[in-house]
């Protein structure tokens, strides 16, 4: 339990450092390509990743690329979905994302689907919709941003599980997976600062430094603690992970709505129990 407790935490810290950063004017773009280095050693130092899988020839290449170039983009579609739609809904449409990859699933990887899994996405398909509702108060102009954004999050974060599942299927280990897609995202990143300073002439500061730090420190303590909850109760996946992704709805709705003063309407809050019950179906049907 403390394990899950942590990764919880560590969850809905990055949301709020990133909505920290943006109040004070921290570059979040240099702030996320740091989050890759910090993560990429921390990989390293703490899962021992066997690289040596990524050797062979039958190693699944093109996936590693395409994961090194979408984590990078739903980092930033993270980041811009704190600043125009709020913690709470950001990290329910994270959340969410399981719907999308239940439906992979059943479509690709030829699980089958149940009463408890149909219910569950059907309700998640409702938390969705009523997430995304527009709440008729957004400010001019940002209407769009706060539908859209956790949107693009949610498919974000279900297209990388999808990538993780074709790369286990093909016997990548998990760390080394990790391990290759933080380094090249990081290069990713680095480059696309270093473009920035040649053409806008855009410093490099030590904000951005060491609040990536800090932000890749809490991204991969959230790895690596769930990683150990499910270590520490190999026989209840299921409660793992159901409580992991109810948690974060929930200690992110607390933190958003009374941390932060975040405004809902009543069709964006009806989004948070029926994402709790979604994901308790869903878990159930793991069991």
């Amino acid at each position: 339990m403390p394990y899950l407790i942590i990764s919880v935490v560590c969850s809905v810290l990055v949301s709020v450092l990133l909505k920290l950063m943006q109040r004070r004017g921290v570059d979040t773009s240099q702030a996320i390509t740091w989050n890759y280095l910090a993560a990429s050693v921390l990989c390293f130092l703490l899962l021992d990743p066997p690289l040596a899988a990524l050797a062979h020839a039958g190693a699944p290449h093109l996936e590693l690329a395409l994961l090194a170039l979408l984590l990078p983009g739903i980092f930033l579609a993270l980041s811009a979905s704190v600043r125009a739609a709020g913690i709470v809904r950001t990290d329910v449409a994270q959340r969410m994302s399981l719907v999308l990859s239940l439906l992979a699933a059943f479509l690709w990887f030829g699980e089958q689907p149940d009463t408890l899994r149909i219910a569950g996405l059907a309700l998640g398909v409702a938390a969705i919709a009523c997430l995304v509702a527009r709440p008729g108060r957004d400010a001019p102009g940002e209407g769009w941003k706060a539908w859209a954004l956790p949107l693009l999050v949610l498919v974000g974060y279900a297209s990388v599980d999808v990538l993780l599942k074709h790369l286990s299927a093909a016997g990548t280990p998990f760390a080394a997976s990790l391990q290759a897609a933080f380094v090249a995202a990081f290069l990713v990143m680095l480059a696309v600062q270093v473009l920035r300073a040649w053409r806008t002439r855009t410093a490099i500061t030590r904000q951005g430094l060491w609040s990536g730090l800090l932000l890749g420190a809490l991204n991969f303590a959230n790895i690596l603690f769930y990683v150990k909850a499910h270590r520490a109760l190999p026989d209840s996946p299921a409660v793992v992970f159901s409580m992991m992704n109810i948690g974060v709805v929930v200690l992110g709705t607390l933190v958003g709505v009374f941390g932060f003063g975040e405004r809902l309407s009543r069709v964006n809050l009806l989004a948070i129990p029926l994402a709790i019950v979604a994901i308790g179906l869903i878990a159930a049907s793991l069991a």
